[in-house]
């Protein structure tokens, strides 16, 4: 039997099996390059594993889908970049598992968050956003202030995550769960905005 393209357009298991060929082949030829580019395995300047109380307000914002509304990805288009800061490369994220940068953008991305305002002001948007932002249509999130963290299990996570990759030493593990005695929830989400986008902040 002749293998013509009008053999192909009549037999559906035919077309089935070579798109998932050529998509295959596709996506092998496109993403497997970047796992032995240096500029996307290697952190950038300035970017660490992130500490207790930033790794545990990771979790929690992770938890209530904040980043169902803001991205952590600022495109390489003048509007973007004139708006937010730096363009995001990959090594800002080698250490996030999994990476946060998205697509969808109902608040305001969140990539160079950090520094931009004071911890207080953080506190009073997650208490009620319509104190700082009268437009804003976020949720508050009262109750992360009365929780308090849970120190028993930053330090399991941190050693499930050096199994990825992330280099921190049995000491920082060990440590991790004095430096969340007595925090709240609040506290672990502002020290992770907080710390968003600082390597490139100064970067254009």
């Amino acid at each position: 039997m002749k293998f013509t393209q009008e053999l192909v357009e009549k037999n559906i298991g035919a077309m089935i099996a070579l798109i998932i060929v050529v998509v295959a082949v596709g996506g092998l030829v496109e993403i497997v390059p970047l796992y032995f580019q240096k500029s996307t395995t290697q952190p950038v300047t300035g970017v660490k594993p992130y500490p207790p109380l930033q790794l545990a307000g990771r979790d929690i914002y992770l938890r209530e889908g904040c980043y169902g509304c803001h991205s952590q990805m600022i495109r390489p288009f003048r509007a973007e970049t004139e708006r937010y800061g730096h363009y995001s490369v990959a090594g800002e994220s080698v250490y996030d598992h999994p990476f946060q940068w998205g697509s969808k953008r109902t608040g305001p991305d969140l990539a160079r968050v950090g520094g931009r305002y004071s911890d207080e002001w953080h506190r009073v948007h997650l208490n009620n956003p319509r104190d700082v932002v009268p437009e804003s249509n976020m949720p508050a999130y009262s109750w992360l202030a009365s929780t308090p963290l849970e120190p028993g299990t930053i330090g399991p996570k941190m050693r499930s995550l050096t199994r990825v990759g992330v280099p921190y030493t049995d000491e920082e593990i060990a440590k991790a769960s004095g430096e969340l005695a007595g925090k709240t929830e609040e506290d672990a989400m502002i020290a992770y905005l907080q710390g968003l986008g600082l390597a490139l902040r100064n970067v254009r």
